[in-house]
């Protein structure tokens, strides 16, 4: 899952090793079995309008800054499916038509890059852009992207003023005493009350399911009988629970960096299961530091790196870097390494010229974006939805001392994302709406082979998720990055693991059995 810094810290989403004490997600109560019952008819009303009436694609607005051919259009949905004739809201989409023959054409593919809170408008101009990894899926599908409810254009929703929001140095998420935890807490309750008063009537409707019954109404408004959907981080917890809402909807599905999709897990635990697994990550970006310390000067082990860390943060924490880094900003900027290998050199360079005199580098990388503030999308409207669905999915602990306790004993061994990550959440402990129980992932009948692609050692979506979802999804194939973890494994370049994506989106056709592969290149200097 993708993340983006909050109050006073930063952090992720997980799965993974279990903690004593796990919140247990309670059963399904009558009640709430009556209101799903009301919510899938709701549902199967507004598809049936949404095929009615299509979708009316023109060019994109000239302020979404998205170019011709691609186009767009808005699907409207209810705010509430147990009530599909109350509140409606409008769904932001946008496509490029697929580059093949007539006869090559396969329909559309949807896609969601995670979050919760991420936007998937930019998912055709993988299209545009002539990306290679993509050609022979671009000749059969349309690539249609789309703004989940309370995101960007579609009914966005906001907790805090965006100027606040990225207003820099923040405090420090590591606490150096009791005083420090309340001024915290003090911040995480003030943010909810924030988010019921600027947003309180979307709060109770910004679930998962709902957000996957969005997936099945725009299915319908395209046209199509049944889903072709590739999700990545949280958007495979979105496909896995469209397929357990809509098996005989999916024709392919793709999921890629894997929700551990457990009742239990989702969502205190999934956190906690993060904070170890970016540990591991952050790890092995240290000793990948260390091994060309010719290039970058941080240091020549993983621990001289790990204490140059430590010092760096200090510093800041004393003295904010331009007035404007302090150790919260420098957690939001550092944790992309631990994310995605792509980030594993740009943020070693920035950092080695920072050592070597140059400020403006890292003020410039890990500062707040001032112009982060202006129309729908920003980083406080994607933290937005973060926290009001992960809030809203699952029942959270209320007590502090159940957060305090479980935080401090991890933060011992896994010092780097885990009290950054609590902050982050935090929010959930005294949440207003009524939060959820979550959906027994599972597999319907009617639901086709799924194909699940994850890295061993990612950060974000630990490799227990995908074990998980694979034994859930009976039928599923998965195909393994062993001694990997960057995060979106289907965007990088790994024949073994792009050749039989592409298979699987073109023919349907999955290999008999699990597959494992080489990990791609390790990054270069």
């Amino acid at each position: 899952m993708r993340r983006t810094a909050v109050l006073g810290s930063a952090g992720a989403l997980i799965a993974g090793t279990l903690i004593a004490g796990a919140v247990t997600a309670p059963a399904a109560t009558a009640e709430d079995r009556h209101h799903r019952g009301s919510e899938a008819r709701g549902v199967q009303v507004a598809a049936a309008r949404a095929a009615r009436s299509g979708i009316d694609w023109k060019d994109c607005p000239a302020d979404w800054a998205i170019a011709k051919p691609i186009q767009c259009g808005w699907v409207t949905v209810p705010l509430d499916y147990a009530r599909p004739d109350g509140k409606q809201i409008k769904i932001a989409v946008d496509r490029h038509v697929s580059t093949g023959t007539k006869d090559e054409r396969q329909g559309a593919l949807l896609y969601n890059p995670g979050g919760p809170g991420g936007s998937g408008m930019r998912f055709p101009t993988r299209i545009t852009n002539k990306n290679p990894l993509w050609a022979n899926t671009a000749k059969a599908y349309d690539f249609v992207g789309f703004d989940p409810r309370g995101v960007g254009h579609s009914a966005p929703i906001s907790c805090v003023d965006p100027q606040e929001f990225v207003k820099a140095p923040k405090a420090d998420p590591v606490p150096d005493s009791e005083a420090d935890k309340r001024a915290q807490r003090k911040l995480a309750a003030e943010y909810a009350d924030g988010c019921a008063q600027r947003s309180g009537d979307m709060l109770p409707h910004m679930t998962t399911p709902n957000t996957a019954r969005d997936l099945d109404v725009i299915r319908a408004a395209l046209g199509e009988e049944k889903l072709n959907y590739l999700g990545v981080s949280y958007g495979t917890y979105l496909g896995a629970v469209y397929g357990t809402l809509f098996p005989t909807h999916v024709r392919r599905m793709v999921v890629d960096s894997v929700v551990n999709p457990a009742k239990d897990n989702i969502w205190y635990q999934a956190n906690l299961n993060q904070d170890i697994a970016f540990q591991g990550r952050w790890d092995d970006w240290k000793a990948w530091v260390a091994k060309n310390d010719s290039v970058f000067h941080i240091g020549n082990t993983p621990a001289k790196v790990e204490q140059a860390w430590l010092e760096l943060r200090a510093a800041a924490k004393k003295n904010p870097i331009g007035g404007v880094v302090g150790p919260a900003e420098l957690i939001g900027f550092f944790q992309s390494a631990p994310y995605y290998d792509s980030s594993w050199a740009p943020v070693a360079r920035i950092w080695s010229d920072y050592l070597g005199g140059d400020t403006q580098a890292l003020v410039d990388a890990a500062g707040p974006d001032m112009s982060d503030t202006a129309g729908n999308i920003s980083s406080e409207n994607g933290n937005a939805v973060y926290t009001a669905v992960e809030c809203t999915d699952a029942k959270w602990p209320t007590s502090w001392q159940k957060w305090d306790r479980d935080n401090s004993r991890l933060h011992k061994e896994y010092p780097f994302m885990t009290w950054a990550n609590a902050w982050m959440n935090l929010p959930c402990a005294t949440w207003s709406a009524k939060q959820q129980t979550p959906l027994n992932v599972k597999t319907g009948k009617g639901l086709p082979p799924v194909l699940i692609v994850q890295s061993t050692r990612d950060a974000a979506t630990p490799y227990e998720g995908a074990v998980e979802l694979h034994k859930r999804f009976k039928g599923s194939r998965l195909v393994t990055e062993r001694d990997a973890g960057s995060h979106g494994v289907t965007g990088l370049v790994n024949p073994c693991i792009n050749e039989r994506v592409d298979t699987y989106l073109l023919t349907g056709r999955t290999d008999r059995s699990d597959v494992t592969c080489a990990p791609h290149a390790t990054p270069k200097p």
